[in-house]
């Protein structure tokens, strides 16, 4: 499918979530028993894979705020296929910059027919994610990762490594070479259809190789347009859990007898529901604008930025955005149920996912340094680092 406008992409956004939402719960549920290809085709065949791509190389050159509105969209229906292309769009964007030619033409195009490229980036054992043990000897790679959303039903899997002289790459091979394993022992209360397990690598050639620490060395945009996608799930699960609360106290919620004491005939006319609701409900709309502002920023200062102080700007409008949106997922998706009463935590409704959901995600990394780092440029004019993300 092509798209090739703002509306286009979202309206086929739309459409993912349409064909996504009847099997939400039955996927939340299953986690990593049930590998959710059916739903992942849905989304490689949208056409959203490309939307990113630059006009150059043949795709509609749409930029951050279409992203994050397709991704926002997908993820109120369900965040963990939302979040399977997230490292794909960061991969794109890695590609467009500093991908040579033949590695460019070769990738993008594959992108172009829909083949979808999964991550390899973090690592378990060491003394944080990225303290990398995998290693590119001569043009074979060797090494053991985990956190690999989108690597399991992926056409491609982009591996972090370091070099034999210790420089950061990463390399593109493809998801069934021999000697690339990717496992099921995904085990967590949310997200769980991302399926995010352990990927090994044993002797595995790898045709296309970028110099991944060069991206890093001058101003770059890559880390807050990796995050935006992770403020739009967030957000997208925020929206979610606000629809459902407004269905459920419309629909099936019963007023307290506390409520009924004091004139309430149905929930909704509990006036401490109505204070609570209001309350998350303009959350989420600042948390919606946050995002949108957010995506906007970068549009305006592209995937490549002009200066150090530009790079900045677009990070740190994405961190906000981000840590506003993490936690007030979190808590609209834990109002719910102070809202709706004891009858909503009843399994079959799997209202809690939202709680699961925006609770795993939120903690992908550290809140409070983006507010650290939103103050420090605030009070004293410090630059955020410009590493992958903020």
């Amino acid at each position: 499918m092509t798209i090739d406008s703002h509306e286009a992409a979202v309206a086929a956004a739309h459409e993912v979530a349409a064909a996504l939402a009847p099997g939400v719960i039955e996927r939340d549920r299953a986690g990593a028993a049930t590998v959710p290809s059916d739903a992942l085709a849905t989304l490689d065949a949208s056409g959203l894979l490309a939307v990113t791509v630059p006009r150059q190389d043949g795709g509609p050159g749409l930029g951050p705020s279409t992203l994050a509105e397709v991704i926002r969209v997908i993820a109120a229906t369900d965040p963990a296929v939302a979040q399977v292309p997230q490292a794909h769009y960061l991969l794109v964007d890695v590609l467009a910059v500093h991908g040579d030619k033949d590695t460019r033409t070769r990738l993008l195009a594959e992108v172009l027919a829909g083949r979808r490229i999964g991550n390899a980036l973090a690592e378990r054992g060491g003394k944080h994610a990225q303290d990398l043990r995998t290693r590119l000897t001569g043009d074979r790679l060797t090494g053991r990762k985990y956190y690999t959303t989108g690597a399991l039903t992926s056409a491609w899997i982009a591996v972090s490594a370091l070099d034999d002289a210790g420089r950061l790459v990463l390399a593109f091979v493809p998801r069934d070479a021999a000697g690339v394993t990717v496992d099921t022992d995904w085990d967590v209360m949310g997200q769980r259809a991302t399926i995010s397990g352990t990927a090994t690598f044993e002797d595995v050639p790898a045709p296309y190789v970028i110099d991944y620490a060069h991206a890093y060395e001058v101003p770059q945009q890559l880390g807050a347009r990796a995050q935006l996608v992770h403020a739009a799930i967030e957000v997208g699960i925020a929206g979610a859990a606000l629809r459902d609360a407004r269905a459920y106290l419309r629909d099936k919620a019963r007023p307290s007898t506390e409520a009924v004491r004091a004139g309430a005939s149905v929930a909704g006319d509990d006036p401490h529901v109505r204070h609570r609701y209001g309350r998350v409900a303009t959350r989420v709309r600042a948390a919606e604008s946050l995002l949108a502002d957010a995506a906007r920023t970068l549009d305006g200062i592209g995937l490549v930025p002009a200066s150090a102080q530009e790079a900045a700007r677009g990070s740190l409008a994405v961190a906000a955005a981000k840590a506003f949106g993490s936690e007030v997922a979190v808590d609209t998706a834990s109002e719910l149920f102070q809202m709706c009463g004891t009858s909503a935590t009843a399994s079959k409704y799997d209202l809690d996912r939202h709680w699961r959901n925006a609770r795993t995600h939120s903690v992908h990394d550290p809140l409070d340094w983006k507010y650290h780092h939103i103050a420090a440029y605030e009070l004293g004019d410090v630059l955020p680092p410009s590493h992958g993300q903020l």
